[in-house]
């Protein structure tokens, strides 16, 4: 057998075993991993200049608040993977604490109490962080048990994802309930979860709709689905911004009209065009050429971090990575549906391009996490 063949039939840790390991390695960084997110956030720095009619104080805070998020990732890579699963029930009560302090004491806004102020440091949302720790909680938990999980472990599940849910829905804020929620239930799911509970869930969710829409729901979240259903019904009320926002994208065709061209935007036509509206904003000013190649970002980026996940060394660094990649992709279809009219607007950013400090950062330290996964194999050898 030629040498060669001998070395590519070798198993992939005895191949690095003896090699010296490059400056990446040594940092804990995926490189493939950090390009695809330096170029998203170069991406959304450029179509926020825009967005937020030319404000350069606002693309320098959100650069500044980037500089945050790559140290906050660089940081949590040096972790390894079993530090993270030890500290992680801690995370989770603290951010339970901060969702209830929120609750008693938070900061209010636009008809919302979701931001807690701490003397010493600017505002921040909590449950913000609660979307990182949830799918580390659920994956801790599960990966000590038996898998597929039973029926009492799937309870133990639904009652750690519905305590901080109920909590942030007490705010209001359905978004970000539906995106913790997501986050906990897809870790189940990648968990082996038998089809037979997802149907119950399914009927189950359909069974307590009603219920839901009369006593859970708010008035403003049941005009927000009325509105999706007829957006023309009241055009310049609840309908106003579905409306602009599709008229943006339309307009914008192929090409786009041009780099800071855009009408909608800059006639303040779209509103929350920097925030919860920015693609609107992309596609309007860069056409269909441009959000595909945000797309392809966005795909390269999560193909990159489900390889890691495929290769992680344990299972709650699986389903730890699993449901944190999986759970970004819910971001990206929940921001781009309601904009486009095909989902009710429920005020999710669009993940690494639109303005907004906390939700940056912890979207940033979870791909640290990504990162401390995908170089374990290195750290274990040494």
């Amino acid at each position: 057998m030629a040498r060669g063949d001998f070395i590519r039939q070798m198993p992939e840790s005895a191949r690095d075993f003896g090699r010296k390991p490059t400056l990446y390695e040594r940092l804990h960084i995926d490189l493939p991993l950090l390009a695809i997110l330096f170029a998203l956030c170069v991406y959304g720095l450029v179509v926020l200049y825009s967005a937020s009619g030319r404000q350069v104080d606002a693309v320098l805070r959100q650069g500044g608040f980037m500089v945050l998020g790559f140290a906050a990732m660089f940081a949590v890579a040096q972790l390894d993977t079993q530090t993270l699963r030890r500290w992680t029930p801690w995370a989770y009560l603290l951010g339970v604490l901060l969702l209830v302090a929120v609750d008693v004491a938070g900061i209010g806004a636009k008809g919302a109490q979701r931001w807690l102020a701490i003397p010493g440091l600017p505002r921040f949302q909590p449950s913000e962080i609660m979307k990182l720790v949830m799918p580390m909680m659920v994956a801790s938990f599960l990966a000590a048990t038996v898998l597929p999980p039973r029926f009492l472990h799937v309870c133990i599940t639904l009652a750690i994802v519905a305590v901080p849910t109920a909590l942030v829905l007490v705010q209001p804020d359905l978004g970000t309930a539906v995106l913790i929620t997501a986050a906990g239930l897809i870790v189940l799911f990648l968990a082996g979860l038998s089809w037979r509970y997802v149907m119950a869930v399914v009927v189950a969710v359909a069974t307590a709709a009603p219920l839901m829409w009369q006593f859970v729901l708010y008035d403003y979240q049941k005009r927000r689905v009325l509105t999706l259903l007829d957006p023309e019904s009241d055009k310049l009320g609840a309908g106003w911004n579905i409306i602009q926002s599709k008229t943006a994208i339309g307009s914008g065709g192929m090409a786009g009209k041009g780099w800071l061209l855009g009408t909608q935007s800059h006639l303040d036509f779209l509103p929350e065009g920097h925030t919860d509206f920015i693609i609107a904003v992309l596609a309007e000013e860069w056409g269909f050429r441009g959000v595909v190649l945000l797309l392809a970002l966005y795909v390269a980026l999560m193909a990159r971090a489900l390889w890691i996940a495929l290769r992680a060394q344990d299972t709650f660094s699986r389903l730890t990575v699993g449901g944190l990649s999986l759970t970004f992709f819910v971001y990206i279809v929940v921001n781009m549906g309601m904009v486009s009219g095909l989902l009710p607007v429920v005020g999710v950013p669009l993940p690494l391009i639109s303005q907004g400090g906390t939700a940056l950062i912890s979207l940033l330290a979870g791909f640290g996490i990504i990162m401390s996964v995908a170089t374990e194999r290195r750290r274990m050898l040494g």
